[in-house]
């Protein structure tokens, strides 16, 4: 089966769920090797085993995350030459998606974002317009490099033992360009990342203010999930910008997603509609995301959030 090479996103050691969607999807379409990049390996060897890294190359030297993208993709366009892959897949973050296009430009290949799904012969699936038009592609030249937008595969278990193997590569002083010289920690709290969270509550312009939020987050909390906010909530200062979800925000994927004051629009729908249950909240009958809900309440959300969270936490 061809090789096809998934750069593993992980944080401190930690695995990231996109890494597992990633797995999932090479295993899919040939034989998945994981490439982790700095400490922790040896933590995490058994987790990318879980979801069918048949082999995982390790590049431990913390130099290579000493510095800002560009020693990942040398990394890659090093095991590009060596190992002949039949794909590079990475997660369409930020981070990611530069280092599609830096690895791109090194190996003289085509390079796809923001995919959602690869069939085979690695013809890659997008979700444009607000998910109003749906567009295939394929790369022509070179080792396709496919940046794929997370939540957009289920991640399936495929255990598999995985052979290890170390790699390393030799930076240039272009790649040591821009050196990391501090990093902060952002303060967790006990909601669950909005990306990889099972259940999100977003609040949206109905809400009406910032201090209105913590009927969303109430409603959030009794149901372990994490918050979420539309562009409308957010460029009004309601909500950090962080929770955005939408195009120009986060995409979410949770098997239940309640959007509480949301109207539907397009940019908003684009970053949620994939979600597996999808109810909303809000006292317009014609708001357009009752086109696309599993169930809807037309209601003043004011009554009806507070009145069901006191209900899920009866049922505690």
């Amino acid at each position: 089966m061809a090789e096809i090479l998934v750069l593993v996103d992980h944080v401190d050691g930690e695995v990231k769920k996109v890494a597992l969607e990633l797995l999932t999807l090479a295993n899919k379409l040939g034989e998945a090797s994981a490439v982790w990049i700095g400490p922790g390996a040896d933590g995490a060897k058994d987790k990318l085993g879980e979801y069918g890294a048949a082999k995982v190359y390790v590049a431990a030297d913390e130099e290579l995350t000493s510095y800002v993208v560009a020693p990942k993709a040398a990394l890659l366009a090093q095991l590009v030459a060596d190992k002949s892959p039949a794909a590079v897949l990475v997660s369409a973050t930020a981070e990611g998606k530069e280092i599609a296009g830096r690895l791109a430009v090194k190996t003289g290949s085509g390079v796809l974002t923001d995919v959602v799904d690869v069939a085979d012969g690695f013809v890659a699936e997008h979700s444009i317009f607000g998910g109003g038009i749906i567009a295939h592609a394929k790369v022509k030249t070179g080792t396709p490099i496919i940046a794929v937008r997370p939540n957009s595969v289920a991640p399936e278990a495929s255990p598999a033992t995985p052979a290890e193997e170390a790699v390393s590569v030799t930076l240039s002083d272009t790649d040591k360009g821009t050196k990391i010289v501090e990093k902060v920690v952002q303060e967790k709290g006990e909601r669950p990342d909005l990306t990889e969270a099972a259940i999100v509550v977003s609040g949206g312009r109905g809400v009406g203010g910032a201090e209105n939020f913590t009927i969303i987050e109430g409603l959030a909390d009794s149901l372990g999930a994490a918050v979420g906010a539309s562009r409308a909530a957010t460029d009004a200062g309601w909500y950090p910008h962080s929770f955005q979800v939408g195009q120009t925000g986060k995409t979410v994927s949770p098997q239940l997603y309640i959007a509480v004051g949301i109207s539907g629009a397009i940019q908003h729908r684009a970053g949620m509609q994939t979600s597996k249950t999808i109810v909303a909240i809000n006292k317009d009958p014609e708001a357009p995301i009752f086109e696309l809900v599993d169930y809807g309440v037309v209601g003043d959300l004011f009554q009806v959030a507070p009145q069901l969270t006191e209900e899920i936490t009866k049922r505690k």
